[in-house]
């Protein structure tokens, strides 16, 4: 008897600690994603949806109303996206001096009552995606990530300006990417040729490499890279069933925010999603243009053999469009007028970055004259000639960039030399690939380089700060990618 009683203790003990830990121990999903990338026993909203890994990037198709777009994209992508969080957070903290709570307050008062209804219900989903899968981040962080290119380099240094903040950090606009778009004599057959590599922090872009195939309830398909979480490209490059190709560089040093305009990410969000021409494209990102991630885009449309480049500043804007030529982007502001009124960028500074890579980029075109084609155009962007010291020497001034190798900071936007950023990846598309809604992708540099955070850290211990998040950058082979596809 006695031996049934303890029996029976052990096991009311046994299913009380049992019970106990139910309370604090995250319970597995029902909504779980099988190996394939759908969704088992699902959530109605995810029966379209799924995602595969290829090449060390991660695919996603997401199909349906707003709402649904954003759940889809938050479920199937949670732990990228609280990654991704914690990069971002750690980056601009620490580069602008202001804390997460300033960035929730100004993307709930700022941005939030300036964004589209449809791309409310979007963040909205994707928050209860992240809530499926139990990370628990709401509304106000989503928006303010949205908007980690637009706040803290174009809305903060503006706000500090205007309120004389004392002891301001100095915060410039990146020089994010180089890219071209050619068409007419310059290509191999005539047809429409685009490419970019996209400049981050290696920070960041460890995590800038997600492929959307995203089939939204009204508008046009459309096929763009982009970052966890994010609801544009935001390193801008993709495709529409419109057959509008987009892409574009920063323009550095770029100066300019009005707190009552419509965000850049929503904006150009809505150009990709319902833009059918150039000139629809222009009149989208113009209305209630904000000042915010200032750039010049190339452009060109499929159905008439256009490509064009449009300089947007806040005060100034122009388009320039070609049906035989090209234009090239790293940076430097193209319209003289944005540069002139709305930027510090010295034209006559040939050793900057954005300078010697555009002199590069005249190079290649004139060289290359009625041979580029979507294998060159990876070439291109993974060259690695700087035309200063007129030799093969991976830096800041080579259209791969690698900043991590260089001996030079570059004047006004680094405090050390050898920092860790530079070209995250690569994409090209020619008018064939476009017409399928595809492209090539390499994740990592574009060259093949990989970058290793430890040993870089133990040698410059000076960018230790980032050592909890910063993580390996290695690269994987160029692959192609189609809308539609499937693992």
């Amino acid at each position: 008897m006695k031996t049934l009683r303890v029996r029976l203790a052990c096991l009311i003990g046994l299913l009380a600690v049992v019970w106990g830990l139910s309370l604090w121990i995250p319970l597995p999903s029902k909504l779980a994603v099988t190996r394939g990338g759908q969704v088992a026993d699902a959530d109605a909203r995810l029966k379209a949806a799924y995602r595969f890994e290829r090449a060390g990037w991660i695919y996603v198709h997401l199909e349906g109303s707003p709402a649904e777009i954003g759940f889809q994209h938050g479920f199937l992508l949670a732990p990228e996206i609280e990654k991704a969080m914690r990069s971002v957070r750690l980056l601009i903290e620490h580069n602008t001096k202001r804390s997460w709570k300033f960035y929730r307050k100004a993307s709930r008062e700022m941005l939030w009552p300036k964004t589209d209804a449809e791309y409310q219900a979007e963040m909205r989903g994707i928050v209860e995606g992240l809530h499926a899968r139990g990370v628990k981040l709401d509304v106000d962080d989503i928006v303010a990530l949205n908007a980690f290119q637009e706040l803290p380099y174009y809305y903060v240094p503006w706000l500090n300006a205007r309120k004389k903040a004392a002891k301001a950090p100095k915060i410039v606009a990146p020089d994010h990417c180089s890219a071209f778009v050619a068409t007419g004599s310059y290509t191999r057959d005539g047809q429409i040729v685009m490419a970019h590599n996209a400049w981050t922090s290696y920070l960041e872009g460890q995590h800038w490499r997600i492929i959307f195939d995203i089939v939204p309830a009204k508008g046009y398909h459309f096929f763009m890279d982009g970052y966890p979480g994010v609801i544009a490209s935001d390193d801008d490059f993709g495709v529409n069933s419109a057959g509008l190709l987009i892409t574009e560089t920063t323009i550095a040093g770029f100066r300019g925010w009005n707190p009552d305009g419509r965000p850049e990410f929503v904006r150009a969000r809505q150009a990709m999603q319902y833009a059918s021409s150039i000139d629809e494209y222009v009149r989208i990102m113009l209305d209630g243009n904000n000042g915010g991630y200032a750039n010049d885009w190339l452009l060109a449309d499929l159905k008439t053999g256009e490509i064009a480049v449009f300089a947007l500043g806040l005060k100034n804007h122009s388009v320039r469009k070609s049906l035989d030529g090209y234009f090239v982007g790293s940076n430097f502001p193209s319209d003289p007028k944005v540069q002139a009124e709305e930027t510090n960028f010295d034209p006559k500074n040939a050793e900057s970055s954005q300078n010697a890579r555009r002199a590069r980029w005249e190079q290649l075109m004139k060289e290359n004259k009625g041979k580029i084609d979507a294998r060159m155009a990876e070439s291109f962007e993974s060259d690695h000639f700087d035309v200063i010291l007129k030799k093969e020497s991976p830096g800041e001034r080579t259209l791969c960039g690698h900043k991590d190798l260089s001996p030079r900071k570059a004047p006004g936007e680094d405090k050390f030399a050898y920092t860790p950023a530079g070209a995250v990846q690569g994409k090209a598309m020619d008018a064939r690939m476009a017409k399928a809604m595809s492209f090539r992708a390499r994740f990592g540099h574009p060259c093949g380089k990989d970058f290793l955070a430890a040993p870089f850290l133990k040698t410059h211990p000076e960018f230790s700060w980032q050592a909890r998040e910063l993580g390996d950058l290695i690269a994987g082979p160029w692959t192609l990618f189609q809308a539609g596809e499937r693992e």
